[in-house]
C-alpha cells in the first residue's frame, strides 16, 4: 500500500488549496478513505471520510461547509478542497485507508495558513 500526498503550500486566510492523495496497492475503488490532520504538538484528528463510492462523506464539525472530499476512482486519486481557510487550519495533512486490519498513511503535505 502507497499514499502520496500533494498539494499543500503557503496560503493567506480565506484562500484555498486543493489536496491530492494518489493511492497504490490495493484495490482504491473499494475502500473508504479519510483525510486526517495533525498541527504542531496536537494529536491527529480526523478531517473527512468518503466512502468507497464516493456517495456518502462526512466531516468534522470544525471544516463543515469550508472543506469537501471527494475521489476519483478511475484515478486512483483522492482529493480535498479546502476554501475558506484559517490560520487554525495549519498543520500536516494525511490521506488514509484502514486495509487488511491495518491503517496505511501517506508521507502527509503540509498546509499553512500565514498572512
Amino acid at each position: 500500500v502507497q499514499l502520496v500526498e500533494s498539494g499543500g503550500g503557503l496560503v493567506q486566510p480565506g484562500g484555498s488549496l486543493r489536496l491530492s492523495c494518489v493511492a497504490s496497492g490495493f484495490a482504491f475503488r473499494s475502500y473508504f478513505m479519510r483525510w486526517y490532520r495533525q498541527a504542531p504538538g496536537e494529536e491527529r484528528e480526523l478531517v473527512a471520510t468518503i466512502t468507497n463510492g464516493g456517495r456518502t462523506t462526512t466531516y468534522a464539525e470544525f471544516v463543515q461547509g469550508r472543506f469537501t472530499i471527494s475521489r476519483d476512482n478511475g484515478k486512483n486519486t483522492l482529493y480535498l478542497q479546502m476554501n475558506s481557510l484559517k490560520p487554525d487550519d495549519t498543520a500536516v495533512y494525511y490521506c488514509s485507508v484502514l486495509f487488511g486490519g491495518n491503517t496505511y498513511w501517506g508521507q502527509g503535505t503540509q498546509v499553512t495558513v500565514s498572512s
